[in-house]
């Protein structure tokens, strides 16, 4: 059995794809890519997942909206037999400038709606990989910017961030998050 589960938060459907909403999404994606990892969409527990080859981390992502993923995270935790603190949630986060990572244990939903139905669903002692996607600046452009692609001047950046992300990945699954916070805040 897998010793964590990493959820990247996205909405459905391929007009999403690339967005800045879609990153944990998109990254979980990348990982089954660059791992050989197969990714299976699983009708029971609403989520597409992989195992990793090693076995110790469950990579996935809800198949509902971003403002539903509670719903499917809480059917993963229980056909798997998780505990709340054993799961990694991948989002992006409007207070975070382009590409900078926080990987953080608990806390509120910060305005982000993924957020605010895993903690009403399983509650908010998750852990959670912060992706910063920048704020337009002014709060009524929110929504369209979330569900915009990024610019071309910030593609490097959110490149780089997804390869520091790998470089913890291994850390994540010795469930080793003192140490993967480390090397984040490190580099």
């Amino acid at each position: 059995m897998p010793n964590i589960c990493i959820i990247g938060l996205g909405n459905p459907g391929t007009k999403y794809n690339g967005t800045r909403h879609n990153v944990g999404k998109d990254w979980i994606k990348s990982i089954a890519t660059d791992c050989d990892l197969k990714l299976h969409s699983k009708k029971k527990i609403e989520s597409t997942t992989a195992i990793s080859s090693d076995e110790k981390i469950l990579w996935g992502y809800p198949n509902r909206y971003v403002n539903e993923s509670g719903y499917s995270i809480n059917k993963i935790l229980k056909n798997n037999n998780f505990e709340l603190e054993q799961v990694i949630v991948i989002h992006d986060d409007l207070d975070l400038p382009i590409g900078s990572l926080k990987l953080k244990i608990g806390g509120g939903h910060g305005g982000h709606n993924g957020l605010r139905s895993i903690i009403s669903h399983v509650g908010k002692s998750f852990i959670r990989l912060r992706v910063g996607i920048g704020h337009p600046g002014n709060k009524v452009d929110v929504t369209n910017w979330v569900l915009g692609k990024f610019k071309p001047t910030e593609i490097d950046s959110i490149q780089e961030s997804f390869f520091k992300f790998h470089n913890i990945i291994e850390l994540l699954g010795n469930s080793d998050i003192q140490s993967a916070q480390l090397k984040l805040n490190s580099e």
